[in-house]
């Protein structure tokens, strides 16, 4: 088993546990699992590996950012998923967004159908479509993070899962 794996399962634990209790990932633990990663890549393969390291994280903030520039995703998931790119590096953390996006939208269904708001979700959703054409892509009061009454959710969750679903395909 690649060593790699080991300190993101652990990563992913805290972050879960944590976004569950308070709804946010605290940066000690994201900024400190990309600085290990860094390490760990340097010392094991060198430059080129802390390199790939580098673009692995740079490429899972990146990913995310849209939707935390958009106010519909916490910054906290945003730098876990640059933490998960730093320990796999960019081609893993591509898959790991997507199927993190996948698993979002299960889980999203999942709690929307629990709580009562699934018709008030798919209304939003129509809202912001309409919005997005008639305006532009900007943020729509009212359907953002801080903006909404509805659930939230524990987006850790759904980045863990696309973590193993996609190192258990690797």
């Amino acid at each position: 088993m690649n060593p790699s794996y080991l300190f993101v399962a652990a990563l992913l634990t805290l972050a879960s546990i944590s976004d569950l209790r308070t709804r946010r990932i605290p940066n000690a633990l994201t900024f400190s699992a990309v600085a290990g990663a860094l390490a760990f890549h340097l010392i094991t393969g060198g430059v080129t590996a802390a390199g790939w390291s580098l673009a692995g994280c740079a490429l899972g903030a990146l990913i995310f950012f849209p939707m935390f520039a958009l106010r519909g995703m916490g910054a906290g998931d945003v730098k876990l998923l640059a933490a998960v790119g730093a320990w796999l590096g960019p081609g893993q953390a591509v898959m790991v967004a997507l199927a993190a996006s996948l698993a979002g939208g299960c889980v999203a269904l999942v709690v929307a159908l629990s709580n009562g708001y699934l018709k008030t979700a798919v209304r939003n959703v129509w809202f912001l479509l309409v919005h997005w054409h008639v305006m532009g892509v900007q943020p729509l009061d009212g359907v953002t993070l801080e903006g909404t009454r509805g659930p939230r959710l524990a987006y850790a969750i759904p980045i863990a899962i696309g973590t193993a679903v996609t190192l258990w395909l690797a």
